[in-house]
């Protein structure tokens, strides 16, 4: 069977096609993955704009849908004059009055060329920016209201515990989910996230620790703006933070930050109070030059890293846990990624952790994530809207 994936959740409009490979786990071909991203456009604001993201959505993603369907080898242009019903105009009409360019968009490729041989759909639903969200909805649903194919909606954070869990065969050209044992502990990193989730089975999920205010990435962005970094700031901060451990730079005794909650008996964690630690040192600072950054950037890594570490040591204890999986963007952090190594070597557990190319918000992991709840009797949905907080656990 061939799936097709949309991924809107933010600032990434992401296309990718599948075909399942025979066999009884999740195995699968990519066609074509796409994904074109927003970030020079959000980067005047510091921050994803979720209107401009929306707009950008709705401009990319039919064209992104034709060039992954002809890199799939799935589409076929019209040889003779064709217009759609007045019944899926009108239907259309109704679903995407709010984006009337992506309507015309879909017409014109609707009229241009034939059904493809997609099997199904799958869509992000939530959690995510709502406006941002909305446009790859409807437009899932506007596939499947001319082209007649299922939709699946699918939970962003559950694409993330995926990601993590694929192998892939070079020699095949064939990703496959890994079966770890269970229970496992996911930890989830990303801008909007910070969570850790105990899984006991795959499928199955129950939040057993998350931030109570800011999240890992978008602390990171925060402190890259207080120290006039660009964004996204986590790539500036972790670029820092490497030259001053090859540079090995002390920090000096009056710039060290707290470790917040990290020893508290929960697994709950708070990293707003970490920003505002270093915002007072920036203050505090008469030059903030390239050197301070680097000693900034390094112990915020360090301190986050910190944090985060124990409180998956706890988690894994706690559960008993015999896997640790990792996802979200803040995942492909080097520093992150050597520390959670470590505690796996140390702690005898096995680690699964994405490839970094697919750390961040992609088309693929919504697949992988559709594939899996089609091989499981999953009922595809004729209604679906958008949650901008829809929880792992309700998916």
């Amino acid at each position: 069977m061939i799936l097709l994936s949309i991924e809107t959740s933010c600032d990434e409009t992401s296309i990718c096609i599948v075909k399942r490979a025979r066999g009884k786990n999740v195995r699968f071909e990519v066609l074509s993955h796409k994904i074109l991203s927003q970030v020079d456009l959000h980067r005047q604001y510091g921050g994803v704009f979720p209107s401009l993201a929306k707009r950008e959505h709705a401009r990319t993603i039919t064209q992104l849908i034709a060039e992954a369907l002809d890199e799939a080898d799935l589409l076929v242009e019209r040889s003779y004059e064709y217009h759609l019903s007045m019944s899926h105009k009108n239907k259309l009409e109704k679903l995407l009055h709010r984006e009337p360019d992506m309507r015309s968009a879909l017409t014109i490729l609707f009229e241009g060329i034939q059904k493809p041989s997609i099997d199904a759909i799958a869509v992000t639903k939530g959690p995510g920016l709502e406006p941002a969200l909305w446009v790859g909805i409807n437009c899932a649903l506007a596939l499947k209201t001319v082209w007649d194919i299922p939709v699946y909606p699918i939970n962003h954070m559950e694409g993330h515990i995926m990601t993590g869990l694929l192998n892939f065969n070079k020699e095949d050209n064939i990703y496959e989910l890994s079966t770890p044992e269970f229970p496992a502990t996911a930890l989830l990193v990303s801008g909007g996230h910070t969570e850790l989730v105990k899984i006991p089975k795959l499928g199955s999920y129950k939040i057993i620790g998350n931030t109570r205010d800011d999240a890992v990435g978008e602390a990171f962005d925060k402190v890259a703006r207080l120290l006039g970094l660009p964004y996204p700031g986590g790539p500036e901060i972790s670029n820092l933070a490497n030259k001053a451990r090859t540079e090995r730079l002390i920090v000096d005794e009056h710039l060290v930050l707290p470790r917040p909650m990290i020893h508290s008996k929960d697994l709950n964690m708070s990293f707003s109070g970490l920003k505002t630690s270093v915002l007072v040192k920036v203050k505090a600072q008469k030059n903030v030059d390239e050197k301070f950054k680097k000693k900034i950037a390094v112990e915020f890594e360090n301190s986050v890293t910190d944090v985060l570490t124990a409180k998956t040591k706890q988690a894994i204890y706690e559960t008993g846990s015999q896997t640790l999986i990792v996802g979200g963007g803040v995942s492909a952090n080097d520093h992150l990624r050597t520390k959670l190594k470590e505690l796996a070597n140390t702690d005898d557990f096995d680690l699964f952790i994405p490839d970094k190319k697919l750390a961040g918000d992609n088309a693929l992991m919504i697949a992988c994530v559709g594939l899996f709840q089609i091989a499981n009797d999953k009922k595809p949905k004729d209604k679906i809207i958008a949650n901008g907080s829809w929880s792992i656990e309700e998916s």
